[in-house]
């Protein structure tokens, strides 16, 4: 979904302030001056919309998107369900979430109503019908944005019910359950669909196959009432497209299931910058959400949120350094982003968020650090229309699971003190990341056609068919780097017998697992090179190492310390037309670069900028007509660095010299 020009804009509540007109003129003025196009209206505005039950106003609203789009303006309608007024929690208590510990929540917060109330349901799809019928063929409406950071759970009686409905639905009867569930164990064998709970501190949590179905079914409740919207708002106006906006890597939804629920993903981002005088290490994490969000549609997304200064809810409230705000807005862009979007406009007066940052501040005027700084990222997102129909296409894909991590950090052992699965997941896409290699991160159900090479740290649980594919994959030319702790479950959390890795993947990689050492904190081994594949004489390893048999592979390095000094720590296996490369210990950030600079070598994956590029210094390309690559210095330092071919500026036209300085944050685009 292309827009004709990036959207520049942010969240915006007009109806914190109805008893200020002359507020509501002004921020018309002000966010033309900051070259805003586009605002988010109506997010948490249900107690103004529906004052009393059934009675609707709608009219301040439609004076604002009328006001709005009269100065250039469009808007991005909400509906308001994320918060549900005070009067529908007291007249209906039901729609009110029950919590871990079994009782109904109070009235309070947000997000905190319950996905299967018949009630909540109801009153949600009146309201958006009701919105849809007003404003779906507005010329100022631009979009829909369907609630607001989905999340959490209920435990109430509806919820519990729903989920013995959801398990028959996926088990058809209770002995195909227990087999899955393993339920001999503890003699915890059910004998009738009534006895399932959901897991709970009182109740069951050592059944993982309940404690993985229960995260799955969450998901699937969720996405359902996710879809309950979208067909509420597309029944009236089919045409107007619909987003949620996500939250990255949040360990509570699996958002690869919603990506056929909306036109166009958006997401809320928030990092901690300013942790350290360089900004690389939050620039490689933010990298990594950008691209993930990406991946789950494979085309450009939108920046629904992020901070035009500081937080109030991080632990520290940190003030971006001047030009990391160009910086870090244009790092979304080049991720593939066609907006840039802040939380919020205006600061609120009172409440939880009345110190979060925002355009505009209480004092209520242009001439301030943060507005000048947010008005020079619309200047410059003016000017690249031509950049929106592109986006990112690696030839590279990092596996990143939702149903693998629960199951991960479900695990008993081998290190219940971390086995840190996203933070490894992390550090192979920065591997890549600082080599200005894009990377795709997917997950076990995406098509690995478009890509030369796969890595799948830590796949420790195999989804239906995946191994199958991984295997086609290799077998058809492609290659593939796994890790450690892989293949030791199947989808019901039950360990594959005959060996490990399970499901055929022994073949794929030509070894067997046969056991893991879990190393204490601070303890280390060593992998030492055999052969010429990596540059290193030996590289740190700590936490896990794994002890594989080789069959068909062939050791490309090997311990280096402890009782399993010469074992494989590095393997390749031909197969078919393709290799599958094994690590079988956590490495050093070294190890990861070398092993990523040499797979990108051997595969020929092309780096986004014809250079070497400095510590803190990446690049990332936006493949179009034409492509543009985004150059980004996340130091606080000048840096140097020379191309080895021509490129031109892109925003300004002018040939680049071969020997080529950035300044401190700097984000220079570049043309071939």
């Amino acid at each position: 979904m292309v827009f004709e020009h990036f959207l520049h804009g942010g969240d915006y509540n007009p109806e914190q302030w109805l008893d200020r007109p002359d507020i509501l003129e002004k921020d018309a003025a002000l966010m033309k001056e900051a070259h805003v196009n586009c605002v988010s209206v109506g997010i948490f505005a249900w107690s103004h919309l529906e004052p009393e039950e059934g009675v609707y106003d709608f009219d301040w609203l439609s004076n604002i998107i009328d006001r709005l789009y009269q100065n250039g303006i469009y808007t991005v309608l909400a509906t308001p369900s994320g918060a549900k007024p005070i009067w529908m929690s007291h007249k209906y208590p039901e729609i009110r979430r029950f919590s871990r510990n079994m009782t109904r929540e109070l009235t309070g917060g947000r997000h905190n109503h319950c996905y299967s109330s018949p009630v909540y349901r109801e009153k949600v799809r009146q309201m958006d019908t009701a919105l849809a019928e007003r404003f779906s063929r507005h010329p100022g409406v631009l979009l829909w944005h369907i609630s607001n950071e989905f999340g959490g759970e209920c435990f109430c009686p509806l919820c519990q019910e729903e989920f013995r409905q959801w398990l028959r639905e996926r088990y058809g009867t209770l002995d195909a359950l227990n087999k899955a569930w393993w339920t001999d164990f503890w003699s915890h064998r059910y004998t009738d669909w009534s006895q399932i709970e959901p897991p709970v501190p009182q109740g069951e949590n050592d059944v993982h196959g309940l404690n993985l179905d229960w995260k799955r079914f969450v998901t699937a409740r969720t996405a359902d009432f996710v879809r309950m919207e979208r067909d509420a708002v597309k029944a009236v106006n089919p045409e107007l497209p619909v987003t949620i906006n996500m939250m990255g890597d949040y360990a509570g939804l699996d958002y690869f299931r919603f990506r056929d629920l909306v036109d166009i993903v958006s997401w809320d981002s928030y990092p901690s910058w300013g942790r350290d005088a360089d900004e690389e290490a939050v620039g490689q994490v933010t990298a990594f959400a950008h691209d993930l969000m990406r991946s789950i549609r494979r085309e450009p997304f939108l920046l629904m949120e992020s901070t035009p200064s500081a937080t109030n809810w991080q632990a520290i409230s940190k003030l971006k350094r001047p030009g990391v705000h160009m910086l870090a807005e244009m790092q979304a862009v080049a991720h593939g982003a066609n907006s840039v979007q802040y939380f919020q406009w205006r600061k609120s007066r009172g409440s939880s968020e009345k110190l979060h940052g925002a355009v505009v501040d209480h004092y209520g005027e242009s001439d301030t650090r943060v507005f000048r700084e947010v008005a020079e990222v619309g200047r410059r997102l003016e000017g690249l229309d031509g950049v929106l129909a592109t986006c990112p296409m690696p030839e590279t894909a990092i596996i990143y699971d939702w149903e693998n991590r629960w199951a991960v950090e479900d695990a008993r052992g081998p290190r219940n003190s971390g086995l840190h699965y996203l933070d490894t997941v992390k550090d192979f896409h920065g591997a890549f990341w600082r080599l200005g290699i894009p990377t795709d991160v997917i997950d076990m159900t995406c098509d690995l056609s478009p890509y030369k090479l796969v890595i799948a740290p830590m796949i420790y649980l195999l989804r239906p068919g995946f191994a199958q594919r991984l295997r086609s994959f290799v077998e058809q030319g492609g290659t593939v780097l796994c890790t450690y702790w892989s293949g030791v479950v199947n989808e019901s959390d039950l360990c594959w017998l005959g060996g490990m890795p399970g499901d055929g993947l022994m073949e794929l990689f030509g070894l067997r697992s046969e056991e893991i050492d879990g190393l204490y904190d601070g303890q280390t081994n060593r992998l030492v090179p055999q052969e010429d594949f990596l540059p290193g004489r030996s590289y740190q390893l700590r936490e896990l190492c794994e002890l594989v048999h080789c069959t068909t592979a062939r050791a490309l390095a090997v311990y280096g310390e402890d009782f399993y000094r010469g074992m494989p720590a590095l393997t390749v296996n031909p197969y078919g037309k393709g290799r599958a490369y094994y690590l079988a210990a956590r490495g050093e950030r070294k190890l990861l670069e070398d092993l990523a600079a040499a797979l990108a070598g051997d595969l020929g994956l092309r780096p986004s900028l014809d250079a070497i590029l400095p510590q803190g210094v990446t690049a990332i390309r936006r493949s179009g007509n034409p492509d543009v690559i985004f150059l980004q210095n996340f130091t606080g330092a000048t840096q140097s660095l020379r191309l080895r071919r021509d490129y031109w500026n892109y925003e300004s036209g002018a040939p680049l010299p071969r020997q080529l300085t950035l300044s401190p944050y700097q984000v220079l685009l570049i043309k071939e």
